[in-house]
């Protein structure tokens, strides 16, 4: 499948190849000292997470996509002197290390093998896992604790969809908001610069002059997109990513959409997903408030609008009479319960056809019940860093719609 066109106009296009990350050595990390720093809920069962991360690529592949591996990609990259240096530069920081221990430890980064490379890229290092002794040469590596970190882990790897997304025949290395995350474009912006695969693939949205992260962008519509502004992706980072689709012309209308600034509604699909081509499922506490600015390309600049109900905004944008909206009833616990488990949160295989998490039975019902098919994934463990298919994905091809 090395010839399948790469990029994506929609949501919801038939998927043909997507990137996963199975879950490593880098959740093995998580304590209860630096779990909340790296963004997961609790410590999971790393053994059990790859079983059902497993169970997540082999659904995928029963249903004819090609799943590439990150840690894959990344080691076959690596093969790449330029590749390695640009790891090495990411993950070494002589700010926090201080000079001399940042220069010993890039030279000893740079005699490893692409795989042990790839593993401390992704996995981090600690302090007593250093292979030399630089104690009379540095005061940081004198003063700190044998656990701490040399090289931070990057656990939500896992996430594949913040780092990066597909847009027409582009692809978008994001602005990742949050410092236990920032590092991560790092891999991903290697990858695509230096995998064979992504040879000759133009970049969309260069600058990152502000916070975006992919949870937060979803491709409504060949030409029409929507971003969520809140926790992850500001404002300006919104305008940015719309005037840069504009001028690549990936995009004629954009629309900005306000969410909480909260955990549980970090991303824009936290608590909206598309299903189908004019279908959406919605978390029903947010349905009658969520809002759009939304913003057009003119012929001198943008124009904005005032704020209008989503839904409204929505099938104005895509040319359609209405979106409809799919939600987890009129039981509020229910709702709330199975919003904060990313019962929203689910990966279209094709229209009509998603992956969700099977504990959220209520929201999975109702999808069925308004003639989705709902192809169920166990999560129990994956779960623990607050994500859904559809964060754990990064379509890099879809058949347009």
């Amino acid at each position: 499948m090395t010839g399948t066109t790469l990029g994506a106009n929609s949501e919801v296009g038939p998927l043909r190849v997507v990137i996963l990350h199975r879950p490593g050595p880098e959740l093995q990390r998580l304590t209860p000292r630096n779990n909340d720093r790296l963004l997961f809920d609790g410590m999971p069962w790393v053994a059990r997470a790859q079983e059902e991360h497993d169970a997540f690529a082999a659904l995928l592949r029963s249903r004819g996509v090609e799943v590439l591996l990150l840690a894959d990609l990344l080691t076959e990259a690596l093969a790449s002197g330029a590749a390695r240096m640009q790891g090495i530069a990411a993950a070494v920081d002589s700010r926090r290390l201080g000079l001399p221990l940042a220069q010993e430890l890039s030279a000893y980064l740079r005699t490893l093998g692409v795989q042990e490379l790839a593993r401390i890229l992704m996995a981090g290092m600690t302090f007593n896992e250093l292979p030399f002794m630089g104690g009379e040469l540095s005061l940081v590596q004198r003063m700190h604790h044998d656990a701490d970190f040399v090289i931070d882990p990057l656990p939500n790897l896992l996430f594949t969809r913040d780092s990066s997304f597909w847009i027409g025949p582009r692809v978008a290395i994001t602005s990742l908001a949050l410092p236990a995350r920032i590092r991560e474009t790092s891999l991903t912006d290697l990858i695509y610069a230096h995998h064979p695969r992504f040879l000759g693939v133009r970049r969309a949205y260069e600058s990152r002059s502000a916070p975006v992260e992919g949870g937060d962008v979803l491709l409504l519509a060949p030409g029409v997109v929507a971003v969520g502004v809140g926790e992850r992706t500001t404002p300006a980072g919104a305008e940015a990513l719309a005037r840069s689709l504009f001028d690549d012309g990936l995009a004629h209308t954009v629309l900005a959409v306000p969410i909480a600034q909260e955990r549980a509604q970090m991303h824009l699909d936290t608590v909206c997903t598309m299903v189908d081509v004019d279908a959406v499922v919605m978390y029903p506490n947010i349905v009658d408030s969520l809002s759009a600015f939304t913003i057009r390309q003119k012929s001198q600049g943008v124009s904005i609008t005032s704020a209008a109900p989503f839904v409204d905004a929505a099938a104005d944008a895509m040319g359609i009479s209405k979106l409809r909206v799919i939600d987890t009833g009129l039981d509020p616990v229910t709702a709330e319960r199975e919003q904060w488990d990313d019962g929203n949160n689910t990966l279209a295989l094709a229209p009509g056809v998603v992956v969700a998490h099977e504990r959220n039975t209520e929201t999975n019902a109702r999808l069925a019940d308004s003639g989705i098919e709902v192809l169920p994934i166990s999560a129990s463990e994956l779960g623990t860093g607050r994500g859904g298919p559809r964060c754990m994905s990064c379509p890099v091809a879809r058949d347009p719609l």
